[in-house]
Order: structure tokens, then sequence, then C-alpha cells
């Protein structure tokens, strides 16, 4: 061979080696990295351009996402123009946002297992759950709380605001207290509900609790004398204790006042609220009241014993029965317009007396002078 014939070899060889210059260069910004891929062919396109990330980067078509700024904006596969000439884009900024193929497995993988975690967490919480259940819960007190219990609960609907009425009796029915006196010695009452004042107060006495056939009916003087308010919820509380108490014995006997004192105890051990005014204490609360000591205050009392027979009408007074109408000596039980007319010349007395003591209160430092 000739030095021309090798020379020329060389030179073919040369040619043949060289990479030829690329016609169009683009950037992609992937991870705020930025990379370059070259394309040598002018006409090259955007699904171009999809081609080559997804045979250099592994990222699959279905999880490229092309963000391209200043103006045309998010582009994906399938693109709705495949043949958008990339030379039109050389002069933007082009972020490519994807996984690939490994870094979908990975997160894939990931999921799978957070799943996993989360489904034995839940059925460990179930299965704790389900044994806390049945060792904690007192299913006998349940059976008891529903068969030793006010029945019914019902206000007198003609006088006014039987709503609150009603929220002071289901108090006394939800006492923590109560409930226990009666799930520890049985009782159980067909209705509770309140006394009309009017009803059973006399010019000398005022009974402030029945009970009709040993807790078929069980009345409460929840109200003042004057319909003007209601009484001290610890009061009646006690009377309630008193009622109850004659479900086992009728007479005020020394077994009837034993029982009662227990059952009162019991009742005020047993209120974890303590005091009785963790709800409505303003509805239900008049310091002033009378009854807190053995009932017999100011013409007070309980009742006369448990009373039996006849047929119970709410409101009428307790019924054919009548034996448990507390009365005075002598005297006659006054009528409603009565009592409020005497409550009214109480409160004019009062506010009389108020004045003048104000009256002289002005003029005192005048009449020292003089």
């Amino acid at each position: 061979m000739s030095d021309l014939d090798s020379h020329n070899t060389a030179s073919d060889v040369d040619d043949d080696d060289h990479e030829p210059e690329p016609a169009l260069k683009i950037t992609l910004h992937l991870h705020n990295k930025p990379i370059e891929l070259a394309f040598h062919h002018m006409d090259a396109t955007i699904q171009d351009l999809s081609d080559d990330v997804a045979e250099e980067f592994h990222i699959p078509p279905s999880n490229q996402k092309f963000l391209i700024s200043p103006n045309i904006g998010l582009l994906k596969p399938p693109f709705k123009d495949p043949e958008l000439r990339l030379q039109t884009l050389q002069s933007k900024k082009i972020a490519l946002i994807g996984a690939t193929t490994a870094e979908v497995h990975e997160l894939q993988t990931d999921i799978s297992d957070r799943r996993a975690r989360m489904e034995r967490r839940r059925l460990a919480q179930n299965a704790g759950r389900k044994v806390k259940a049945n060792t904690s819960k007192d299913w006998k007190k349940v059976q008891d709380d529903a068969r030793y219990r006010f029945h019914t609960i019902r206000p007198l609907p003609y006088l006014t605001n039987p709503e609150k009425s009603h929220r002071f009796l289901e108090r006394l029915a939800d006492d923590a207290g109560i409930k226990y006196t009666m799930r520890k010695h049985g009782f159980a009452v067909g209705l509770l509900t309140e006394m009309n004042p009017v009803e059973h107060t006399t010019d000398t006495s005022r009974t402030l609790g029945l009970n009709r056939n040993a807790g078929e009916v069980i009345e409460l003087r929840l109200r003042t004398d004057a319909y003007d308010g209601y009484r001290d919820y610890k009061v009646i509380r006690k009377t309630l204790c008193h009622e109850l108490t004659h479900n086992v014995w009728g007479d005020h006997d020394r077994r009837f006042w034993d029982l009662c004192k227990e059952i009162e105890k019991e009742v005020e051990e047993n209120d974890w609220r303590r005091g009785g005014h963790s709800v409505g204490r303003e509805e239900f609360f008049n310091p002033g009241d009378v009854g807190v000591g053995d009932g017999e205050e100011d013409g007070a009392a309980h009742d006369h014993g448990r009373w039996t027979g006849g047929e119970y009408v709410l409101g009428g007074g307790g019924g054919g029965g009548g034996g448990g109408v507390a009365a005075g000596s002598g005297g006659e039980l006054l009528s409603r317009r009565d009592i409020i007319a005497k409550a009214a010349e109480e409160r004019a007395r009062r506010q009389h007396e108020a004045k003048e003591a104000e009256r002289k209160a002005k003029e005192s430092p005048s009449s020292a002078g003089a």
C-alpha cells in the first residue's frame, strides 16, 4: 500500500468516527439541575423530547410532566399537539417533573408497607378495645339502672314553665346518689311528678312530698309557695329520700327513720358531683328555703306517712286516696288565689319597710345636725 493510500484510509476512519454537530439543543431542569439534550434535526418535536427522556432517564411517559415558561404552561403525554417544534421552545425554561421507574417502585413499596403497619395497628387497637369493654363493663349495673328507676317523669302541664319542672325532675332521676340507692334497695317508681303547692298548703302546714302505694307515684313540692321560683335542689333531694323510704315502711316509726337516714347518707356519699350544683344552679337554687333540717320548720312536713288507694290524676290533689294531704290543726286548704294574694301582700310589706328604712336613713344626718 502506498503512502497516499495509507493517508486516505486514515482520513476515512477519522471521518467515520467524528460525531456530527447537533442541529438543536434543549436544556431541561430536573430536580433543579440543568440537563442538556441534543437533537440532530431541526424539526424535532415535543414527542421526540418525551421519547428521549424515557430512554435517557427511565421516566415513563405516564410519569412525565413538562412545565414550560413563560406562557405555554404544563404539557404531559399524550400531548394535544405532539408535533410542537422544540425549536420554538429554545428560548423558554423547561422543567421536567417526573419519577423514574425505580422511584415509583420504591414509593409503591413504601406505601404498601405503611398500609400494612396501619392495618396491624388498627387490628391491635380493636382487639384491645374489645378486651377492655368486656372486662370493664358492669352489665349488672346497666340492667339494674334499667329496672330500678323512675319509669315516667311528668311535670304539671297547667303550671307555668313545665319544661323547667321537667328538667328539675330529670336531674333528680339522674342524680348519681339517687341512682345508687335505687339500685341498692331495688326501688322502682312508676311516676315521678311535681306537687301543686296550692293543693297541699294550709294556714299552718305545708306538705313537701307524697308517696302513693309504695312507689306507684311520688309527688314532690318543687315550686315556692308563691309560684315565683323553685326550691333548693338539695332540700328536694332530701324529700325524695324520705318518700323513697316509704316504699318500704309506711309509718314514721323507728324503722322508717333508721332507713331514711341510711338512704340520705348513701345519696350524699355517692353523689360524685358533691353539692348538686354542677347543672343549672341558677335555676334550682333558693338558699333561703326551709326544710333543710328535719322538715318541720315553718309548718313544713314531709308528709303524714305513705297513703294508699285511689286513682292518681295528674294535679288532682293526690287522687281518690286523699289520705296523704297534710292539714294543719283544723286548717282549711287555701286556694291558689289566696296564696298568690298573701305572697303579694308580703312583697308589698317588705317593699314598704325598705322604703321606710331608706327614708329614715336619709333623714338621720339632718336630724343629727339639728
